[in-house]
């Protein structure tokens, strides 16, 4: 079991060392002799292999088991592997074998997903925010969309790694640092992953799982995933269920899919989205998922007529000649598509929206009601409020770093004392810009989306409660990812997703981390 502590190891010693014992060299001298390849296998690729006999869910599970074992000590992008994985796996051979027809199955079925250690899981695995604080508490049940998952039969690996308590303790923490899990390296450059969905994207990206879940609450999936070269997902909020995730802001947060290519992300929003009356907003956003679900979306010809707005940042990479011609190319692909680019574009109360004062004012507030919220409702825990998790960093100051990041966003939450007229005026702010700038845009313009390099969309869709998309764009001289983002207003997921898959079909620009440089 690898987890980030000998405290956590020694919690569940009767899990033998043997579950990890199948080698990667061996896995892969059976798999090349039946001509199939796991490294950068889509969902897709992994079902036909289960139909063919020439793959199974246990096979799979030792497979990155074993690519966590070598990796992970380096990339740091999971904190622990579920110890009933093989158990799960071997259940899912098994309904595969007995079930007929085996078409009926999900698309997730007996598939390995990483779960961001945020997300609550009830089984032998922590949930913690990659805190020491919430090490050994107990959930009172698996999340809303864990729930999903297990119903889909997708089979749940193990925690992934985050910017500690979503990167809202501490403006100093490191994106991609926990106490847990220590420093999370994104494997392109060895460096800055991006946050918080840091572990998510790192793991997905190096092959040590194929699909992953992450959060954000405002660019937390998309910055990651711009940084680490793979496909994020941001839904509209409410879309997907918040319910068993540790929170920041239930205005702000959700949960979405990080994965290597578009279709894997359909395939993931199909099995998650959907009322959990655990969140009521599921309840009223249900409206938006179209009936078929989103798979349907998968168009090659998804382009074809649709109307993008670029902004007038797009244009504006400094001296980065080489990417700066790489978007501009972008922007050709997208035409030759057979889309209308309606370019040059402003959002107005841009300088507001990114000067983070009123997001931030409200997020205060939020995160001190969410948290304290979801730590009393937990079976057992060391902390019962937010107040408390500060008085915990106090006493282990070493353990969380505290003389060297501090805990200022924590610190700023527990001051505020209910929705005054400060918080009052900072949501209704918020909801006005929205107004006035991405709904009267893409209303006046008649736009399907709009388009932006990297996540530099992520405040403007997250005061919005708006889905984003961003999927590989290229890589800059130092061999650094970056992403491309499509970002539309709430309930846009259907637009979203035939554009995003028919510009990923049409460039096809992932590449796997080469991982020079480190020795595993």
């Amino acid at each position: 079991m690898i987890i980030s502590s000998s405290t956590a190891m020694a919690k569940f010693p009767h899990i033998s060392c043997l579950l990890l014992l199948f080698t990667l060299s061996s896995l892969l001298g059976t798999f090349a002799a039946r001509r199939l390849s796991l490294k950068e296998a889509t969902i897709d690729d992994l079902q036909l292999a289960f139909k063919h006999n020439q793959l199974t869910s246990r096979q799979l599970v030792q497979y990155y088991l074993a690519q966590i074992r070598k990796l992970n000590p380096v990339l740091k992008g999971v904190l622990e592997v579920n110890p009933d994985a093989l158990h799960l796996a071997d259940k899912a051979d098994y309904e595969r074998r007995t079930k007929a027809p085996v078409s009926l199955l999900s698309k997730l079925h007996g598939i390995p997903i990483l779960i961001k250690d945020n997300i609550a899981t009830k089984d032998k695995m922590n949930t913690t925010a990659g805190s020491f604080a919430l090490f050994g508490s107990v959930v009172p049940r698996d999340a809303g969309v864990v729930e999903k998952l297990r119903k889909a039969g997708a089979i749940i690996l193990g925690k992934a790694s985050l910017s500690e308590w979503s990167h809202f303790r501490s403006t100093k923490t490191p994106s991609g640092w926990s106490a847990r899990g220590g420093y999370g390296l994104n494997p392109y450059t060895f460096s800055d992953p991006c946050g918080s969905s840091s572990g998510s994207a790192i793991s997905v990206a190096a092959n040590l799982a194929a699909v992953s879940l992450g959060t954000e609450t405002s660019g937390s999936i998309l910055c990651p995933s711009s940084l680490n070269s793979v496909v994020g997902l941001k839904p509209t909020i409410g879309l997907t269920s918040r319910a068993g995730v540790v929170p920041i802001s239930l205005r702000q947060d959700t949960v979405g899919p990080i994965c290597r290519t578009v279709a894997d992300a359909a395939y993931v929003l199909d099995a998650i989205a959907g009322i959990d009356h655990n969140d009521i907003a599921t309840i009223e956003t249900s409206k938006y998922i179209p009936k078929g679900g989103y798979a349907q979306f998968l168009r090659r010809d998804g382009l074809s007529g649709k109307r993008i707005g670029i902004f007038g940042a797009f244009h504006d990479f400094g001296n980065d000649t080489s990417l700066a011609q790489t978007f501009e190319k972008h922007l050709n692909t997208l035409r030759k598509g057979g889309a209308v680019l309606v370019d040059k574009l402003e959002i107005a109360n841009l300088t507001e929206i990114y000067s983070r004062s009123d997001e931030y004012a409200a997020l205060y507030i939020e995160c001190k009601i969410t948290l304290n919220a979801y730590l009393k409702e937990l079976v057992a825990s060391p902390v019962r409020s937010l107040a408390d998790v500060i008085a915990f960093n106090k006493k282990h100051q070493k353990l969380e770093k505290i003389k060297e990041y501090g805990q200022d966003l924590f610190l700023a939450a527990e001051a505020t004392n209910g929705f005054g007229k400060t918080e009052k005026l900072a949501l209704l702010n918020l909801a006005r810009w929205t107004r006035n700038g991405l709904v009267k845009l893409v209303t006046k313009k008649k736009l399907d989306v709009v388009v932006s390099p990297y996540a530099s969309l992520s405040r403007v869709l997250a005061i919005g409660r708006a889905p984003g998309l961003i999927v590989p764009a290229g890589y800059e001289n130092n061999e650094e990812p970056a992403g491309i983002c499509f970002g539309g207003l709430r309930g846009s997921e259907p637009k979203l997703i035939e554009i995003a898959y028919a510009f990923e079909q049409a460039t096809k620009i992932r590449k796997p981390p080469s991982l020079k440089g480190f020795k595993f």
